[in-house]
């Protein structure tokens, strides 16, 4: 059974607010949840599967099949910083203090 463990970035240019969002089984598939954001007017940044992403400051949320989990919000867009793991730089996506990776091979 794949994990269908997923994590998008996005951006409501309306009310001028960045998020992360966290999904664990409600979708079956990466494109049904970047789907779900984008039909709500949401501009959809960064959108990751596990396996593709590193989790950064941020711990794992539990299973859920009905719910999706918002994580972190900001107003304005989200920041893109540099974040260290293990020695290497990586290119970090940054809402509020909540900090992860949406590509593990985008080292800096």
């Amino acid at each position: 059974m794949e994990n269908n463990y997923f994590r998008i970035a996005g951006y409501y240019q309306k009310e001028d607010f960045s998020f992360i969002m966290d999904c664990f089984g409600k979708f079956e598939k990466l494109w049904q949840f970047s789907v779900f954001v984008r039909d709500k007017g949401i501009n959809v940044l960064e959108v990751s599967k596990d396996g593709n992403f590193l989790d950064g400051n941020m711990d794992r949320v539990e299973y859920d099949k009905e719910n999706v989990i918002l994580r972190a919000t900001q107003k304005g867009k989200p920041d893109y910083v540099p974040y260290e793991v293990n020695g290497t730089d990586y290119k970090a996506v940054k809402v509020d203090n909540c900090i992860y990776i949406p590509d593990k091979e985008a080292v800096m």
